[in-house]
């Protein structure tokens, strides 16, 4: 007999499915807590959902198909999971920071989303302004949910750790908790997506969204995944530099959770970057027809049920 092929990250959930990713979320969050609330994440999801289906007053939908829907769900996801396995460390982080915590990551590209009354392009034009219009959406839903209150007050500090302009070492910290959780979401959104298991396909939209924002960075499609493998290069000092190397605790998690004793995120990152590599030293001539794995276009769906 052959020998068994072992676990990935793409084998544990259905990252597709959005209620799926959102009932793990809450049995990590099970993990953490005796007895959680789940109340405000909840409705956080719901309203993420809509928001990104068109169905949330006053705004558009996501016209984003890199930055959309099931991105946000395997950020919030990553986060779960860094969460827990920061607190399987020994740190020290309550209910209502592992909530704001969450929140952020499933609302952290909602500055592409365009309101109602913006007719001009796609969401994509808010490329290096999503950081700060997420932020001033968060404000505006807190406000309106009645959750302005002090336990959610430090989200915007929290969120600019989306933001890849984010230098930590400049920034000031109200606590040390709202710091690790600064640097679990910045290392949550890249290992969401970098690990995602159609992220190379995604590349393809992310260059429409880099020319319709006029990033100068990229002459075509090739180009963008010719200089992915610098970008990675970038993205493990980032890890391991200003995140101080939080990547880190989601083995513990993988350990607690599934029995494995891996960084599932890294290895199917450089999954992903190996492929790739493979791509441009075999068939870059015809490299569109070697990305085929998916249609990774179109919104994805998802309500609690």
């Amino acid at each position: 007999m052959g020998e068994k092929r072992q676990r990935t990250l793409s084998d544990l959930i259905d990252m597709s499915n959005s209620n799926d990713v959102f009932e793990e979320v809450k049995s990590i969050m099970g993990m953490m807590f005796l007895k959680p609330t789940y109340q405000v994440i909840e409705q956080a999801f719901d309203d993420t959902v809509s928001l990104f289906n068109g169905e949330y007053p006053g705004y558009k939908g996501c016209t984003t198909p890199y930055h959309d829907l099931k991105h946000a769900t395997d950020t919030m996801l990553a986060m779960a999971r860094l969460i827990h396995g920061a607190i399987l460390e020994g740190h020290s982080i309550t209910e209502y920071e592992v909530t704001l915590g969450l929140m952020c990551a499933l609302m952290h590209d909602t500055g592409y989303i365009q309101k109602s009354e913006d007719t001009e392009g796609t969401d994509a034009k808010y490329t290096g302004s999503d950081t700060i219009r997420s932020i001033e959406f968060i404000k505006g839903y807190l406000k309106d949910s009645g959750l302005m209150r002090e336990q959610f007050a430090t989200y915007a500090d929290i969120l600019i750790c989306a933001s890849l302009e984010t230098r930590v070492a400049e920034l000031s910290f109200p606590s040390p908790s709202v710091e690790l959780l600064c640097k679990l979401l910045g290392t949550a959104d890249l290992m969401g997506q970098m690990a995602d298991r159609i992220y190379l396909e995604k590349l393809l939209h992310l260059y429409e969204e880099f020319r319709e924002a006029e990033v100068a960075k990229y002459i075509d499609e090739l180009d963008l995944l010719r200089k992915t493998k610098g970008f990675y290069e970038m993205v493990k000092q980032r890890l391991g530099g200003e995140f101080d190397g939080v990547y880190d605790y989601v083995q513990h998690h993988f350990r607690e959770r599934w029995g494995i004793d891996r960084n599932l995120y890294i290895e199917a990152i450089e999954s992903n970057i190996g492929y790739l590599t493979y791509i441009l030293d075999n068939h870059e001539r015809n490299y569109r027809n070697h990305l085929r794995r998916t249609h990774v276009t179109g919104k994805a769906k998802g309500k609690r049920e």
